[in-house]
């Protein structure tokens, strides 16, 4: 049996690799060098404590404040653009409480199944990827921070996470090097981190090794079908034949799938990363809750990240985003004297966003033997193994590990 899996990022590569234990003959796709893939410069974190969606109550009052802000978190690059407007009405009407509350139990248990994933990765002896469980402090410095993370800490504690709510003085514990100016912080002892460089290379070294062919550099111009079968996809005029298609493109999903005639709304969000020296040395990833700023340590490097914004993708860096996040970084640690990188060393990336903030996971109905795995937004390195796992559960005709009725990829046809 042989699987084409399209896209080789971070959800490509897992699926390959379960994929490849399943005795399929795999091939990779991708339009570029996976150079650019966005789970190579993003924070690394696991996170079961993510089981809210992007589009959750009151992102979209937020949203139309930080609109005018080009420094804001949350950012909506003024365009034309009719996918954009598309998109951005069916975000406003998810982002409500109800859909939250029927998403979160979903979310979490993908996340957890992701995590134990992880975990047995780790153990391998071709891997190792700087894999700690360590947790995560979301850090919060306003009244309003601290009432909504203590609400969402307490929504985790029902749903059964390890999480719990610290003091200034319990978090100068765990952090004896930093000088913090907070509130408090809920501390997920249930998430962990990983250094998403390592992993990807570590993957891809062991996907080559056992036989599964990378194509890089190879834009899909179309397919061939016929009685709801594909039977090749057309690349530059090479023709790849398989009995599975997997389409996991990441932020490329609507225009890949626009070819087989499927409506899969998506928006690429971009994000940015750099990386300085650990010093002062913080021991434990951070949410900078009000900034929506993320920190991992990486071992002698430590990696800062946030902003989300929507739009055409284009290779400009926005320097204006990323000193929006560096100006947030005094707010949170007197003693974190963070200079504005050049802009040389600041990689981006486009994370995949679907406009209920789910992931799209399932076989679309159009097609006996496509298998859609995206849009996990900000969590495509958190959920990759579970989806690469399910991906292959789906391939072989079992039943996957977590219900996916929520994740269906044909829900907006």
């Amino acid at each position: 049996m042989k699987a084409v899996v399209i896209g080789g990022g971070i959800i490509g590569l897992f699926s390959a690799y379960y994929l490849n234990k399943e005795g399929y003959e795999v091939t990779i796709i991708d339009k570029g060098d996976l150079s650019a893939n966005s789970s190579l410069g993003n924070l690394g974190m696991v996170v079961p404590s993510h089981f809210i969606p992007l589009a959750s109550p009151g992102i979209v009052a937020k949203g139309l404040k930080w609109l005018t802000n080009s420094r804001s978190p949350f950012y909506i690059r003024p365009s034309l653009s009719l996918d954009l407007v598309n998109w951005g009405l069916k975000f406003i009407k998810n982002a409500n409480q109800k859909k939250c509350d029927e998403a979160a139990p979903y979310l979490k248990d993908y996340n957890l199944f992701s995590k134990q994933l992880f975990q047995d990765l780790a153990k391998e002896p071709d891997f190792d990827f700087f894999y700690h469980q360590k947790g995560i402090l979301m850090y919060y410095n306003t009244e309003e921070g601290e009432k909504e993370e203590v609400h969402v800490a307490k929504m985790a504690q029902d749903m059964g996470l390890d999480v719990g709510i610290l003091s200034p003085s319990e978090l100068q514990k765990l952090e004896p090097d930093l000088k913090l100016k907070v509130l408090g912080a809920a501390h997920y002892r249930c998430d962990a981190h990983l250094n998403p460089n390592l992993l990807n290379g570590q993957l891809r070294s062991y996907l080559v090794a056992k036989g599964v062919k990378i194509i890089k550099n190879k834009k899909i111009n179309g397919f061939e079908y016929k009685n709801e079968v594909i039977s090749k996809a057309i690349c530059d005029g090479e023709v790849f034949e398989a009995d599975q298609f997997i389409l996991s493109p990441g932020a490329w999903m609507k225009e890949v799938s626009d070819l087989l005639h499927i409506n899969i709304p998506m928006m690429p969000g971009k994000g940015y990363t750099f990386n300085v020296e650990n010093k002062p040395e913080m021991k434990i990833p951070a949410i900078l809750c009000e900034a929506r700023v993320a920190i991992t340590p990486m071992g002698e490097k430590i990696r800062f990240g946030g902003t989300m914004e929507l739009g055409k993708m284009n290779a400009k860096v926005n320097m204006n985003r990323v000193e929006g996040i560096v100006n947030s970084i005094p707010k949170y640690f007197e003693n974190i004297d963070l200079a504005m990188p050049a802009e040389k060393d600041v990689w981006y990336g486009f994370r995949p966003c679907s406009p209920d903030g789910l992931p799209y996971l399932g076989r679309a109905d159009q097609y006996k033997n496509l298998i859609v795995a995206g849009g996990h937004s900000m969590m495509g390195l958190s959920l990759a193994p579970a989806t690469g796992k399910m991906v292959a559960e789906l391939a072989t005709d079992k039943k996957t590990t977590i219900d996916l009725k929520l994740f269906s990829p044909d829900r907006y046809n």
